[in-house]
């Protein structure tokens, strides 16, 4: 019988999941693991992610998952460093995991003796045989980075490491007639108000759960974005279709501290969120592979459209570079659409 298996994490927890064709005798098999669970959305039978389920379904021992006792020091040393500098506990977890995966692979040489040339070994023989991506790649690089800042006596020459090229790949974004549509057709209030929020601003998906409702700016039509990433606050706009909305929605909710909360008080999930997105695309009928990052995405290529100058647009979104923001000119569809197609002539 034909299975795989791998490591996914689902619902905020390790599972293992494993993949074959359906078939009764192995459906029957999985189902007396304890622990096992089918999963509707993800299509997968999972369980936990346990020494006996690894060696069970022949995947890497946890035993082997785990840096040496000098490696295990060292990342939580690693983790103050960073606290010190005071990144954000995303990247601090972000950055330490990505770590541990490269320290995990040279458990059983000392840290001092690691070099350039490990560095490259481990980007041939785990990041590229295992089809990780560039992104991933990317992070490792930067948490070695980091982390040999802070290691005396090290081999390793920091500005020697470099980062694989970045793969040029253009936002996906929404027509104004599907965002409208993919909102429209959301009825639930608090959903509704959360997605055109998200759109009308401009907003990281991160940014609208951790919005508070003295945020909200109506007197001077702006909503203030405190601490986003790379610990920056900025304004964005207000529109006064969403003012409507979140009017109508605080008289119904009346959250307490955040302005989106969950069914039983505090931060609202970005799982949940994502859930909300994919059941409005879906009722709108739009197929493409969209995120709540898309939304953000489409009001910046809608503003493009409409004519606003890209300084202003990279002030809205709080990109650093206006490098970042150039890319909505190459997903507008204004200047494409004022070029003659030849064969139309």
């Amino acid at each position: 019988m034909n299975w795989n298996s791998k490591i996914i994490t689902h619902r905020g927890s390790k599972r293992i999941a494993v993949y074959f064709e359906k078939n009764a005798e192995l459906i029957t098999r999985i189902k007396k693991l304890e622990g096992s669970r089918w999963s509707q959305t993800l299509g997968v039978w999972h369980l936990p992610d346990t020494e006996e389920n690894r060696i069970r379904f022949k995947l890497t021992p946890l035993s082997h998952t785990i840096p040496s006792s000098e490696g295990i020091t060292q990342i939580e040393k690693f983790k103050q460093y960073l606290r010190s500098k005071r990144y954000s506990e995303n990247t601090i977890m972000t950055y330490s995991e990505a770590l541990k995966s490269f320290l995990v692979f040279y458990r059983e040489k000392p840290i001092a003796n690691i070099t350039n040339e490990d560095v490259i070994v481990y980007n041939n023989e785990y990041i590229l045989k295992n089809n990780l991506s560039a992104s991933y790649q990317n992070q490792i690089i930067n948490s070695i980075k980091l982390f040999f800042k802070i290691i005396k006596d090290s081999k390793i020459v920091i500005a020697d490491l470099h980062r694989p090229k970045n793969a040029k790949n253009l936002p996906n974004v929404l027509s104004k007639e599907e965002t409208f549509r993919l909102i429209d057709l959301t009825t639930n209030l608090k959903h509704k108000t959360l997605l055109a929020l998200i759109y009308s601003a401009g907003l990281r998906i991160s940014e609208a759960i951790d919005m508070k409702i003295t945020d909200i700016d109506s007197q001077r039509m702006l909503i203030h974005v405190k601490n986003a990433k790379g610990k920056k606050d900025r304004y964005t706009l207000l529109s006064n279709k969403v003012l409507g909305l979140l009017k109508e929605y605080y008289t119904i909710y009346k959250p307490k501290t955040f302005l989106f909360e969950g069914q039983y008080g505090g931060q609202y999930s970005s799982r949940s969120a994502q859930s909300v997105l994919h059941q409005s695309a879906k009722k709108a009928g739009i197929t493409k592979q969209i995120s709540l990052h898309t939304l953000r995405h489409s009001f910046a290529t809608h503003l493009l459209e409409n004519g606003t100058d890209l300084r202003y647009i990279q002030d809205l979104l709080g990109h650093s570079s206006p490098k970042t923001t150039m890319i909505y000119t190459h997903v507008s569809s204004t200047s494409l659409k004022n070029i003659k197609n030849p064969f139309d002539m």
